[in-house]
């Protein structure tokens, strides 16, 4: 089993609901550790906030940093680093591997990720082989959608919150459209949002998905 750097925390006495959170480009497991104490949650939860490996990134002048893949770049012609996303899939699987093995049912597992993390768990979580509780997609698009139509069926049975912001300049609101109306296609349901903002996450988006989480912990 492959070593994976991260942080986890745990909410509660008696955990019962596991959210594996991924982090974007250049940042590591503890950027997202304060939205533990933004969240309302009803259930004990573990919150499970793994690190992307080291790797040169190739729309930063090849710096090696923390990346869940290779980006050459964002245009429809530009190649997509198909490899380095599988990998970092097969990371967030063993981690669900992991919380089962640890008596959280799979359908008591939520994957989520903001923007390059995003993708990682969308591609994790509608590729795999079991439903999860849900995926929560932060400012974050769908590439390489043809590995993930090639690995068989897109699971229409797992729910998808994506939110984005109207002002993102990293991740285009139109490539975010896009990736989501690629997946209701595909019989993805989806709760999509939009928010007066930028590459980043804001006070009234922490509440929605807040409210998301609830809507479902409890089953």
């Amino acid at each position: 089993m492959q070593q994976i750097e991260g942080i986890e925390r745990e909410v509660g006495a008696n955990v019962d609901l596991s959210i594996i959170w991924l982090h974007g480009l250049g940042a590591d497991a503890s950027d997202f550790l304060p939205i533990i104490g933004e969240l309302d949650l009803l259930s004990d939860v573990r919150f499970v906030f793994p690190s992307a490996p080291q790797r040169p990134v190739t729309i930063n002048g090849g710096m090696v940093m923390r990346a869940w893949y290779d980006i050459v770049g964002f245009g429809p012609d530009a190649p997509e680093d198909v490899a380095g996303l599988a990998e970092s899939v097969a990371i967030v699987r063993q981690l669900i591997e992991r919380e089962v093995s640890r008596g959280i049912e799979a359908k008591r597992v939520v994957l989520a990720g903001f923007s390059q993390g995003g993708a990682v768990v969308l591609h994790a979580g509608l590729g795999g082989d079991a439903p999860l509780g849900g995926i929560l997609g932060l400012s974050t698009y769908l590439p390489a959608i043809g590995s993930l139509e090639a690995a068989g069926t897109i699971r229409g049975d797992v729910p998808v919150m994506l939110a984005h912001g109207i002002d993102d300049s990293i991740i285009p609101i139109a490539l975010a459209e896009k990736s989501a109306e690629i997946l209701k296609a595909s019989g993805v349901s989806i709760d999509w949002s939009t928010y007066a903002m930028g590459h980043e996450v804001v006070a009234e988006e922490i509440q929605t998905i807040n409210g998301w989480l609830r809507r479902f912990e409890s089953r």
